[in-house]
């Protein structure tokens, strides 16, 4: 049929165009849709959160078995085990209803692919987990409650986390606080003051490829064979992706797909387990 009407000189182009205003519109009106209940439903004007659609939840328990080497049905227990904390839940719902930004922040709590930090520092028992970029500190209590629990197993770790606005991480507060803190100022002058060993390292401070290079570049002789170098939003950029590699490191990358949000979701990539 539309083979048919192509062929028509004038009259075909115009039916072919609002053929595919018709095939287009569905998705832009849906979308349309969805930021307009945002705009009057939620608090959020940055570092948006939401839930993940379920089969991309799927998608991102088996990206970090991949990344671990673990089985699906492992992953999966530990993604249960921090969507089931209702203690972890309370400690952020009540701050965000009640904590110093409260006024920007919804009071559901949505992980999104902060589940797959926390899985990964729950498989691999880290000593040093490095956060450039806290903001609320959401991020920052996820690594916790993994490290909390490690450390409750007899695995001993700790966490610092970097950001150059003085009042950011009102989220991170006892008991997730216990196992780290805050270093504020410049992350990778904050870096350079870091002489440990780390195990996870997790960039989430300015994104520009510059600046994301000038990270990794910092903290690369402090990583081991088995260190794990996260880019969040590695959508941004490639700078992962050229320091895995450099250091000869294997490479994932992980797109969400929000549950009904107008968001596109954004993006983790894994640099990790040096090649032989």
């Amino acid at each position: 049929m539309l083979r048919t009407i192509a062929k028509l000189p004038v009259l075909g182009r115009l039916v072919l165009i609002i053929y595919r205003i018709r095939v287009g519109l569905n998705f832009v009106l849906t979308t349309v849709g969805r930021y307009i209940k945002w705009l009057f439903t939620s608090k959020e004007t940055t570092n948006l959160t939401y839930d993940l659609r379920d089969d991309n939840l799927i998608y991102l328990e088996h990206f970090v078995a991949a990344v671990t080497g673990k089985t699906y049905q492992e992953i999966h227990l530990y993604f249960r085990e921090i969507l089931e904390d209702q203690a972890f839940y309370k400690h952020i719902q009540d701050l965000y209803q009640h904590g110093a930004d409260a006024f920007k922040s919804d009071k559901e709590v949505r992980l999104a692919r902060r589940l797959g930090w926390y899985v990964i520092i729950r498989i691999t028992k880290p000593k040093l987990v490095i956060e450039t970029g806290v903001d609320k500190g959401l991020g920052s209590c996820v690594i916790a409650a993994a490290l909390l629990r490690n450390r409750a197993e007899g695995f001993e770790g700790s966490y610092y986390g970097t950001d150059i606005n003085p009042s950011a991480g009102f989220l991170f507060k006892a008991p997730y606080n216990q196992v780290g803190k805050i270093l504020y100022g410049d992350s990778i002058e904050s870096l350079k003051k870091i002489n440990e060993p780390i195990d996870v390292f997790i960039n989430d401070s300015d994104h520009s490829a510059t600046y994301e290079a000038e990270e990794y570049e910092t903290i690369k002789n402090q990583l081991s064979a088995n260190s794990y170098v996260i880019a969040d939003n590695a959508h941004c950029n490639t700078k992962l992706h050229e320091f895995a590699l450099k250091t000869n490191r294997k490479f994932l990358y992980f797109q969400e797909i929000p549950k009904n949000h107008w968001y596109l979701g954004a993006s983790i990539a894994v640099a990790y387990g040096k090649e032989s």
